[in-house]
Order: C-alpha cells, then sequence, then structure tokens
C-alpha cells in the first residue's frame, strides 16, 4: 500500500470499511455516576466490541485493504494482547493467517483469545528483547505483511471510528473527551474526529503514570519515553514511546495528559462491575479511573469516556472485585 497520512476522511472511509464487521457498540449513561460526577457521563462500551476491545477497529480496517495475493502471505503483528486479538480475529474473517509477537508476561486470557481465533503466538521478554524487531524478521521469514499496533494510516483511522460514533450518538454536544493512551493510536483517530467535527470538545489523554510517556511528550514537545518502571496491572498501556503517526496529531490537539495508579484503575474496574454491571480491564478503565479519581473536572459538564476494552484475567479481576488487589501488577 502506498504510504499516506492519517485523515478524517480517512476514518470516514473507515466507518464504510468496516461496517457489518465492526460491532457498533453502546453509548452508556449511568444516574449514580451522574450524580457521583455532578455532570453527565457518558460511557462508550468498547468492552462490546469484537475480540472485546476498540483494536478489531484498526486491525479489520487495515487487514480486509489486502489484496488478494497479500492474504496467501499472511500477516504478523505485535501486541501485549487486545491488537493481537482484534488482528487474529479480522485475520480469520478475511481468510489469511496470523502470527502474534506476544510479551511473556501477557494476560493468559489474551494469548488464549489469540488462539482461539487461529492466530499463531511467538511469546518474547519485553524487558530483554524488540518486539518491533521479532515481528520485523517473522514477516520477512514468512514473506507477510505487518500489522503494527498503532503506526499505521489505516490503524488509525479505524480506531478513529470510534469517535464518530460517540458524536452520532450522543444527543447534544460533549464539552471533553477522555480515553487511554497507550501508542497513541485510538487518541490519534479519536482526536481527527473531533478537530474536524466538534473541534470545541476538550480531549484527554489518560496514561499509568509510570508509563506517561505522551505527558512527557507533550511536555518536551517532541517524542520522549520514560524510565523503566515497574510492571502495570494496565499492561494493554505499557508502550515505551508515542507513535511516530501518533503523536503529531495528539500533540496538536490533546488538551492535556493525566496519569492514574494501579489502584486507581482497580477502583474503577470495581465501579464498573459493581455499579455499571461492566467488565473492563485495568488498562480500558483508565479514562474512567482518571474521572472518578476527580483528575478532570466534571460538574456541569458532559464528559465522554472510552471503555477501550475487557480482557481481563480472571484472576486479577477477582482480586479486584472481592477487595483482595493489593496493588501491585500480577
Amino acid at each position: 500500500m502506498a504510504d499516506r497520512t492519517a485523515s478524517y476522511q480517512g476514518v470516514v472511509d473507515a466507518a464504510r470499511q468496516i461496517q457489518g464487521a465492526a460491532v457498533r457498540t453502546p453509548l452508556i449513561e449511568s444516574p449514580d455516576l451522574n450524580e457521583r460526577m455532578g455532570g453527565r457521563i457518558l460511557l462508550k462500551a468498547e468492552t462490546m466490541q469484537v475480540a472485546g476491545a476498540f483494536k478489531f477497529r484498526g486491525a479489520y480496517n487495515r487487514i480486509s485493504r489486502l489484496t488478494d495475493e497479500e492474504r496467501g502471505r499472511g500477516v504478523v503483528a505485535f501486541s501485549s494482547g487486545n491488537h493481537a486479538q482484534g488482528v487474529a480475529a479480522a485475520a480469520r474473517m478475511v481468510g489469511t493467517a496470523a502470527t502474534i509477537v506476544m510479551p511473556a508476561d501477557s494476560p493468559a486470557i489474551k494469548v488464549a483469545g489469540v488462539k482461539s481465533f487461529g492466530g499463531e503466538v511467538r511469546l518474547y521478554d519485553r524487558w530483554t528483547e524488540s518486539r518491533e524487531e521479532i515481528g520485523a524478521q517473522l514477516a520477512r521469514d514468512k514473506n507477510a505483511i505487518l500489522v503494527p499496533p498503532f503506526d499505521d494510516p489505516f490503524i488509525i483511522e479505524g480506531q478513529g471510528t470510534t469517535a464518530l460514533e460517540i458524536l452520532d450518538q450522543a444527543d447534544g454536544p460533549i464539552d471533553q473527551l477522555v480515553c487511554c493512551c497507550s501508542g497513541g493510536g485510538l487518541m490519534a483517530g479519536i482526536n481527527l474526529v473531533l478537530e474536524a467535527q466538534s473541534p470545541a470538545t476538550e480531549s484527554w489523554a489518560v496514561e499509568p503514570e509510570n508509563y506517561d510517556d505522551t505527558a512527557r511528550s507533550l511536555k518536551a514537545g517532541e517524542r520522549v519515553g520514560h524510565p523503566r518502571g515497574p510492571p502495570s496491572i494496565c499492561d494493554a498501556l505499557q508502550t515505551p514511546i508515542p507513535g511516530e503517526l501518533t503523536f503529531p496529531i495528539n500533540q496538536r490537539v490533546l488538551k492535556g495528559a493525566l496519569t492514574i495508579s494501579d489502584a486507581e484503575a482497580a477502583e474503577a474496574v470495581r465501579y464498573a462491575f459493581r455499579t455499571l454491571k461492566l467488565v473492563v480491564e485495568p488498562g480500558g478503565a483508565a479514562a474512567l479511573a482518571a474521572v472518578l479519581a476527580g483528575k478532570i473536572e466534571t460538574r456541569g459538564r458532559t464528559t465522554a469516556i472510552v471503555l477501550s476494552g475487557g480482557n481481563i484475567d480472571p484472576g486479577l479481576f477477582a482480586a479486584i472485585i472481592e477487595d483482595r488487589f493489593t496493588g501491585a501488577a500480577a
């Protein structure tokens, strides 16, 4: 495919491309949450997406565009879990093989999810090996197409369809939109839509406190990483540095970037289950965590929150909802 730049029109095209394959997930409102936060809170439940996370949108938008010859060669991806499952699911739908490079410490439920969609898993040590290098080598060895988790225009545009739906489903203007941020693909896709359709909406990114590369990059005015920190229960958000394609978009549009602790993420998972009756993984609950912790003003405002994924390890989930979580990543 020719080099191109992610754009709002590309997001609109992606919405047509994924229609019928991706789920148009609901935008949920909770009276309890509204009362607690003193404003309207709208929750985009991407936990109900194919493969349990927003990642399917971008994966299908990219993989469904492969030529017949490319489909015959298969795809390779690297991911901590949600992109992995999205790629495996999309690959099965379009009839191509998928090999996924995943950290050895990935939640077992995410590895099992990839395998259930027919994907082949190659584990690696996230601290001593480079997933990019392994993925590139596998793609060369297999003559396969590499499908990156965020630094691809079609991936970014596919993820941006989340915001198209939010703006269409909301029954009025949205003052602010809060979303988790890792490599920045979802955030960048959303920001392309907000920039074009709702420029008055403030856009906020949320990261784990030890993986705050977007916040650091915004402050520095350029892409920077973060020091190696302890593992986080927000496994989906442990990217070392923002994407080359995603950061310029996010730098242009974001109001700011917030950080949350593992304890705050766990509280959001607990609240989502007990009050909202939703199963949300810690990384997927990051935006909700920031709101519940009072890190963004919600009184008298309409706030959209993206619940980006629901693929949580059953043991960790049980520990959190039964108040046995100690604050240390599993």
